[in-house]
């Protein structure tokens, strides 16, 4: 495993103990009906907390266990605080921003070298 397989690995469970924390993770998976959306994000039938903890981090999960190719370029930290801004649940907005930040930029920085 890589150096950064190793460090996006524990980043996105900092994101999922930080989504815990701000009480952002769901007991219940959404609907079979909900996860088979074609839109970007499945934007239609998910909250953006939704798909990050039911298609985004198991997805990367995944290809990290398989050794697969990472996506070369990861842009969820805009969207993620284009949803949540105004929130008056400070301070957990910005410390799980923090994270998605963190994750776009390792992404993107492994994308752009390879």
């Amino acid at each position: 495993m890589s150096d950064i397989d190793t460090a996006l690995r524990t980043q996105l469970h900092v994101l999922e103990a930080e989504m815990q924390a701000a009480g952002l993770w769901d007991a219940t998976p959404p609907s079979d009906e909900a996860l088979q959306s074609s839109v970007p994000f499945m934007f239609d039938t998910l909250r953006i907390e939704q798909w990050l903890q039911w298609v985004f981090v198991p997805r990367m999960h995944a290809l990290l266990d398989a050794q697969a190719a990472l996506p070369a370029k990861c842009d969820i930290h805009p969207l993620a605080e284009y949803e949540w801004q105004g929130k008056a649940l400070t301070p957990w907005p910005a410390r799980v921003l923090a994270c998605l930040q963190q994750i776009d930029a390792m992404l993107s920085a492994q994308g752009a070298s390879h």
